[in-house]
């Protein structure tokens, strides 16, 4: 093994990073050179930064309230496959089918929820996963609320993500989910006679 101040001596640096419960393990070996006391500090930086860029599970959650203001449940969007997953905690609701969209604007001003807009739909397209113009990305299927007010359910959404890009739930700062008192037809434009906004969560990161 070369002497300590040999001018050339073998080193390794071990780094972790935890990212979304994931811990992470580099273990970096170069040649220290006399001259160069800032090589450590610099590979260290970089395994870092690298560490930092790796892909984690995306994940929100969406505290949604009725229109008197009470919260009436969770939905949490996750990043599944090109599109999202919703998974649907739902209480004190009317019992039955309902509709249920993303909507364009991070705002659910009660009663109406009308300040969370049109539903998003960044294509221009119509409205209606069955018509042939449509449909829009916030479009999704109806789900049923029991007969005690409750729903546990699981919806997929393949035209909208979590990442970057105008497809994003975040592009516009944010979106809102909105449930409404029908069922959407899917294919009336523009929301599937779905009826009122009965509930109304913000997306946001």
């Amino acid at each position: 093994m070369p002497a300590e101040g040999s001018g050339r001596a073998a080193r390794s640096v071990a780094l972790f990073a935890t990212q979304k419960s994931r811990v992470w393990l580099v273990s970096l070996k170069f040649a220290i050179i006399p001259g160069m006391k800032n090589l450590r500090s610099s590979l260290a930086l970089t395994a870092v930064l690298a560490l930092t860029a790796l892909p984690s599970a995306a994940k929100t959650k969406v505290e949604l309230k009725d229109t008197q203001g009470k919260p009436v449940g969770t939905i949490t969007v996750s990043q599944q496959g090109p599109g999202v997953s919703l998974k649907l905690h739902l209480h004190d609701l009317p019992p039955g089918q309902h509709a249920i969209h993303f909507h364009q604007n991070p705002k659910c001003d009660a009663p109406d929820f009308k300040s969370a807009g049109p539903h998003f739909n960044p294509d221009s397209k119509k409205h209606g996963l069955d018509n042939p113009e449509g449909h829009h990305a916030g479009d999704m299927q109806n789900f049923i609320i029991d007969v005690k007010g409750k729903a546990d359910a699981t919806l997929q959404d393949n035209d909208v993500t979590l990442g970057d890009g105008p497809h994003s739930l975040f592009s516009n700062g944010g979106t809102a989910i909105v449930i409404h008192a029908q069922a959407d037809d899917l294919k009336t434009d523009p929301s599937g006679n779905s009826g009122e906004r009965i509930a109304c969560g913000v997306v946001t990161k």
